[in-house]
């Protein structure tokens, strides 16, 4: 009878033993997890007087309707995409009484609002400059009423 106590607290303690290493490693990853994140914060948490840098080569944009054309944000949101854009929002500008198309650029880097113009047509006097911390976009793309004399291809 002793025997068999004592083979039922071998089994429960090399499961208690068990659990806790388990226990152990896990607290461990996430000590060290949040060690890392103190240590070294993403990008998104930068100081305000470092500039943002575009992360990779694409160019992330929002497309706006401001002609009031049924449908023009998303055509024009294939075309982007096409083109190499990565279009994450689609969506109706305040207004619909714009006459000429303009590009917002939303980033430190004027060149990713030059890229897009030129792919879509677009004149370098159509592009504001209106930088902020706040936005997570690149570019914004407010379609004109004159977005039939713009490239297509």
């Amino acid at each position: 009878m002793a025997e068999i106590q004592n083979s039922k607290s071998t089994t429960t303690n090399l499961y208690l033993n068990s659990a806790i290493g388990f226990l152990s490693v896990l607290l461990l990853g996430l000590l060290l997890a949040l060690f890392t994140r103190l240590i070294y914060p993403r990008i998104f948490n930068q100081r305000a007087d470092q500039p943002s840098e575009l992360i990779g080569s694409i160019i992330q944009l929002e497309v706006l309707n401001g002609c009031g054309e049924s449908g023009i944000a998303n055509n024009f949101t294939a075309l982007l995409r096409s083109n190499g854009f990565d279009v994450v929002e689609i969506g109706n500008f305040d207004r619909f009484d714009v006459e000429n198309t303009f590009v917002i650029s939303r980033s430190s880097s004027p060149n990713n609002a030059k890229r897009v113009a030129e792919a879509l047509g677009i004149s370098e006097d159509n592009i504001i400059r209106e930088e902020s911390q706040d936005f997570y976009l690149d570019v914004t793309v407010v379609l004109g009423k004159d977005y039939s004399k713009l490239n297509t291809n």
